[in-house]
């Protein structure tokens, strides 16, 4: 009975969004009478890091700071159209649409600063710390409270805008059918080591290195947190999450979280990450979003780690002891890459 290493390697490139319609989002954006801005979506943050990602597009494209701007993502009865939380679609297309309308309520706010200054709206320009002065003169200015207030109490106008990011719909062919689904692919590659135990058939992870081509990573932090989380979910679904063997049927199986079997703090592998940027020309400022692609090429590489360590081939997902030893015994025993390229030769 011994412990075998293996490592298993693989590679994906993943779609971004889909193509049904055009994959519309929209997004609303207006300032209050203080020069904070309000974003309105109906794209849910499920925790992937939307509202943050959202609110820094919105800050750099009005030229005000980050602080300035929050996110409204209420419910879609109130909130402008989206097409939802999915396939790993958020960055790109929400992004896009909040470009749009900040860059319509941009617009206003430099028309009511150029009115209140004397000037001409092309003359002006942010600093993306609150205020707006002429080109070349930085003496002349005034803040972005000062001309939204200017705007809604002296002016008459509404500091707002509105965005819609529609990707152009793919041509067909009429003898394939073949079209382009999507607009853009994130890629990834990914190794994972890992040891089989071939007296209990115990699987455990040493550790994994990956790399991610992202677009541009908009929120490095937020990106490197969705990755290594993203990847320990994958790893998840490749070991432990199941309701095995009762599946369909719920007798004797799992029924909350306190039967459920995942992985605890004490099954943390150390995860390495290079983040490879490759700005998209159609993402926003270049981001793409790395989305659900995090836990995909994990479970792959998981099984071929397992393949590489004992010789025993899992199709079927989790990767769980009983069928690493089933599998041991119908080959005979663990046969690792080692034995089985000295006996090729």
């Amino acid at each position: 009975m011994a412990v075998h290493h293996g490592r298993g390697f693989a590679a994906i490139n993943y779609p971004i969004g889909m193509n049904l319609g055009g994959d519309p989002s929209q997004a609303l954006v207006h300032s209050n009478p203080d020069g904070k801005f309000m974003v309105a979506l109906s794209s849910i943050d499920l925790g992937q890091g939307m509202k943050s990602v959202t609110r820094q597009i919105a800050a750099e494209t009005l030229g005000v700071p980050v602080e300035d701007v929050y996110v409204d993502t209420a419910d879609s009865d109130t909130g402008p159209h989206c097409m939802g939380s999915f396939a790993s679609r958020g960055t790109h297309r929400v992004g896009n649409a909040v470009i749009q309308a900040a860059q319509e309520a941009r617009a206003v706010m430099l028309e009511a600063a150029a009115e209140e200054l004397e000037v001409n709206a092309a003359d002006l320009v942010t600093d993306g710390k609150g205020n707006i002065h002429v080109r070349g003169a930085p003496s002349r200015s005034i803040t972005t409270g000062q001309a939204s207030a200017a705007a809604q109490f002296k002016q008459g106008r509404t500091v707002s805008g509105r965005g819609i990011f529609l990707i152009p719909l793919s041509e067909v062919s009429p003898e394939t059918g073949e079209m382009t689904p999507v607009s853009c692919f994130a890629h990834a590659a990914l190794i994972v080591d890992l040891e089989v135990d071939d007296e209990t058939g115990e699987v455990r992870v040493i550790e994994i290195n990956s790399a991610y081509e992202v677009g541009r990573a908009l929120n490095p932090k937020l990106v490197e947190q969705q990755l290594v989380g993203g990847a320990w979910m994958g790893l998840s679904h490749a070991l432990y999450e199941t309701t095995e063997p009762y599946y369909p049927s719920r007798e004797h199986g799992p029924v909350d979280f306190n039967t459920y079997l995942m992985p605890g703090p004490g099954d943390i592998a150390p995860h390495n990450i290079a983040v490879l940027e490759r700005p998209a020309p159609d993402g926003p400022y270049g981001g793409k979003g790395p989305g659900e692609m995090c836990a995909n090429p994990v479970l792959p590489a998981v099984a071929n780690a397992v393949y590489d360590a004992v010789g025993v081939r899992i199709r079927d997902l989790p990767i769980t002891p009983e069928k690493v030893l089933r599998g041991l015994k119908e080959n005979g025993g663990a046969r690792p890459r080692a034995s089985r390229a000295n006996r090729a030769r």
